[in-house]
């Protein structure tokens, strides 16, 4: 069996969402940490490459659900971080 990149990448995609499932439950990981974030944001990307480039008929439902998992993920590290961002100014303020 011949593994082409977009195999790799859905393989390793599967690994990092998993793994930072994983992690998450054990409490090694905050969910609304950045590494948490990323973790699903390249595991979702690197799943949807493996669906779009694969040689299999599409997988709409399973397409659609790893760009949701993206846009969330996106949505989280950008909230995080303004959230990392107020509390800085805030606590300039106060100091």
């Amino acid at each position: 069996m011949t593994f082409l990149w977009h195999d790799w990448a859905g393989y390793i995609g599967v690994v990092l969402v998993l793994l930072a499932f994983l992690l998450l439950q054990a409490h090694k990981l905050h969910g609304n940490g950045l590494l948490y974030q990323l973790m699903n944001v390249l595991g979702a990307l690197g799943v949807a490459l493996s669906l779009l480039f694969g040689v299999s008929p599409m997988n709409w439902p399973a397409f659609l659900m790893q760009l949701a998992w993206i846009c969330i993920g996106i949505y989280g590290i950008l909230h995080s971080a303004r959230a990392r961002r107020e509390a800085r100014e805030l606590g300039s303020k106060i100091g």
